[in-house]
């Protein structure tokens, strides 16, 4: 009997290649349809797709709902599911401008309030559906509920921030060399991004180490996959739900500043239906709401696609609501179903 190493007839035998995993599947085919609808917008819907700036601005629109897409994504592969994060976001931008314009607070003192509100949410939250083991929906529920309450408590007014460091910053933009356009007067305009893009692309790059090739990573998809077989592995499987779910709260505290710093005020009804919008950019980006399969890439162009099918509804001229609410659950029941199919294939294996 040969050996792997070993030879057969003068040649060493080649090592067995792994299949497509179901993960790397799923973003093939989120990629895919990002970049068909996007060449379509580009070729059928006139210029205003083939400038840069257009696709940077919707990463400036969306710099916070991919942050808060990345930390849902972590939660749904571990099988659960955080429907805080819209609510959260909201609490952390009425927190943050009572704090600069009321209480005399400075840049440093509203991120810090942030990240306090984002890490408070992840122990409590994390804590009551690990180690409890109460079903993350309740719990989250709970979170959005108490989230608007005490938003309305801090300030139940809409008002812009007036400080005059943070207005600085808000209006700091990062030039993209070599991708300006010529305006009608025929003046050069430099492409830009905003700070908060470059935020929501470290968290991708961060996240995207995290699950490829850390232990904690692994432990979230093993976890996701089956909570038995990870057990007998000997991973802990309590302290790995916690550590997803306390992750996607502070992820939320950052994505809730830097969505305040792109809008700069304070609302009780900012970021209303981020958390169903974070959900759906999961489910587009190939996450599956079983647990086990998903990646943050995936996730990124999952709220592209998003951004990209909306912008391309409003160009058509329907800029009714239920349009967009129409094709968004279209896309989401064709992602399911493509989901429903990629199972499909590994059961039969």
């Amino acid at each position: 009997m040969a050996r792997p190493n070993s030879t057969v007839k003068g040649e060493r035998l080649k090592p067995r290649r792994a299949g497509l995993t179901d993960t790397n599947l799923l973003l093939i085919i989120t990629l895919v349809v990002f970049v068909v609808m996007y060449v379509a917008a580009v070729v059928f819907l006139g210029s205003g797709f083939r400038k840069p700036q257009t696709f940077f601005n919707m990463l400036n629109e969306n710099a916070a709902l991919i942050i808060l897409s990345c930390g849902m994504s972590l939660v749904m592969i571990t099988g659960g599911i955080d429907i805080s994060v819209g609510t959260m976001t909201a609490l952390v931008c009425m927190s943050c401008a009572v704090n600069l314009d009321y209480q005399s607070g400075t840049v440093a003192s509203a991120i810090g309030l942030a990240l306090m509100i984002g890490v408070l949410y992840g122990l409590v939250q994390g804590y009551i559906i690990a180690y409890l083991e109460i079903q993350p929906f309740i719990v989250t529920l709970a979170g959005m509920f108490f989230a608007k309450g005490m938003t309305t408590i801090v300030n139940a007014d809409q008002f812009n921030v007036t400080n005059e460091s943070f207005q600085a910053l808000k209006l700091t933009r990062i030039s993209v060399p070599g991708m300006g356009s010529v305006n009608k007067l025929g003046n050069y305009v430099p492409a830009y991004v905003e700070i908060g893009v470059i935020v929501a692309l470290i968290v991708v790059i961060l996240l995207f180490v995290l699950l490829r090739w850390s232990k904690l990573g692994r432990n979230f998809y093993a976890v996701g996959g089956n909570q038995q077989s990870a057990n007998m592995l000997g991973i802990n499987v309590k302290r790995t739900k916690f550590l997803a779910h306390f992750l996607c709260s502070v992820l939320a505290g950052i994505g809730g500043f830097v969505y305040f710093l792109h809008v700069g005020s304070g609302s009780p009804s900012h970021a209303s239906g981020y958390e169903m919008n974070a959900i759906a950019s999961s489910i587009i980006g190939g996450t599956m709401l079983t647990g086990g399969v998903g990646n943050i890439i995936g996730t990124f162009f999952g709220v592209m696609s998003l951004s990209t099918i909306k912008n391309i509804v409003s160009s058509l001229g329907l800029d009714e609501a239920w349009w967009t609410n129409i094709t968004v659950a279209a896309m989401i029941c064709l992602f399911l179903l493509i989901q429903s199919l990629v199972l499909l294939r590994k059961n039969k294996k």
